[in-house]
């Protein structure tokens, strides 16, 4: 993909480093061990400690509630550094949201209304979003509630390495689907598919969640199509959001990491089904091509 020199949006948060936030705001930083210390009674005991340690820290001027409500500050914890090839990836994918903004808002626009640009929030190793805490082994997320992409870099390096499926336009596929899923957000097909997982059985929610997954890959066909014809694209692009859609089907995750499938709790959609959803929306570059809640898919 041609993204150097482009835009960059202005709606990424970068957290890296900040190991989830702080004690008290939510976040997923400190933790108070107050469980068994030991044997029976133990928990007992430690909270008498951290009594006792609690006022010495007073004691001695330093306020411990201070202490914990701050990020850590200082050097990010191992594994967390940032490098160039880290930053590279950040502007990358900055780029690459700057890019759906604009195709988004051009095709709001056509139906005469406003796309509201989602926030992307860049992490590492954990994070605490609306939806709740989680960590970088949950993948890139969207969350409803805040509107907000989730994205650990790292999961770039897991997708070549782990997955099979290499170069930047998988890594723009990617993002293209979570914003796919702001997308449904905006035009009320998550808050509805939300408000009816309620009544329905665990079966009957993946059925409905597989649905939900494919019409976001086409609509990262979709932003495809237009990024394409932005002349954007490069030779094998195309191939590797394809091969990465393959990758992380249902059918081929499960039958890579247990050796078996079982369909009844897929719940993205099989490798044929996300190739052929993104494939839709490529080719078309319209909405209503990406029903995916019509017909069988």
């Amino acid at each position: 993909m041609r993204w150097r020199g482009r835009r960059q949006s202005s709606n990424v948060e970068d957290q890296r480093g900040r190991g989830g936030g702080g004690f008290g705001r939510g976040g997923g930083g400190v933790r108070i061990p107050v469980g068994r210390i030991g044997g029976r009674g133990g928990g007992l005991s430690g909270i008498i400690i951290l009594v006792v340690l609690f006022f010495a820290l007073r004691a001695c001027g330093i306020d411990p509630l201070e202490m914990l409500s701050q990020d850590t500050g200082g050097a990010p914890p191992a594994g967390q550094q940032r490098t160039q090839a880290s930053d590279e990836a950040a502007q990358f994918a900055g780029v690459v949201l700057a890019e759906t903004e604009d195709v988004w808002k051009g095709i709001f626009q056509a139906e005469g209304a406003t796309y509201a640009e989602p926030k992307m929030v860049l992490f590492s190793g954990q994070v605490r979003s609306a939806c709740g805490f989680a960590s970088a082994a949950s993948g890139p997320f969207y969350c409803p509630g805040d509107k907000k992409l989730y994205l650990d870099l790292n999961f770039f390096d897991e997708l070549a390495r782990r997955f099979g499926a290499s170069g930047d336009f998988a890594q723009a596929y990617v993002i293209a689907h979570e914003v796919g899923h702001h997308v449904q957000n905006l035009i009320g097909v998550l808050p509805k598919f939300n408000a009816m997982r309620q009544r329905m059985s665990q079966t009957e929610a993946n059925q409905m969640s597989i649905r939900v997954e494919l019409q976001a890959d086409c609509f990262a066909g979709v932003w495809a199509h237009f990024t394409a014809q932005k002349g954007l694209l490069e030779t094998g692009d195309i191939d590797e959001a394809l091969n990465a859609a393959n990758q992380i089907g249902d059918d081929t995750l499960q039958r890579r990491t247990q050796g078996y499938v079982v369909p009844e709790s897929f719940n993205h959609g099989t490798s044929a089904q996300r190739r052929e959803w993104f494939s839709r929306g490529l080719e078309s570059g319209r909405l209503d091509a990406c029903d995916t809640f019509k017909g069988p898919v």
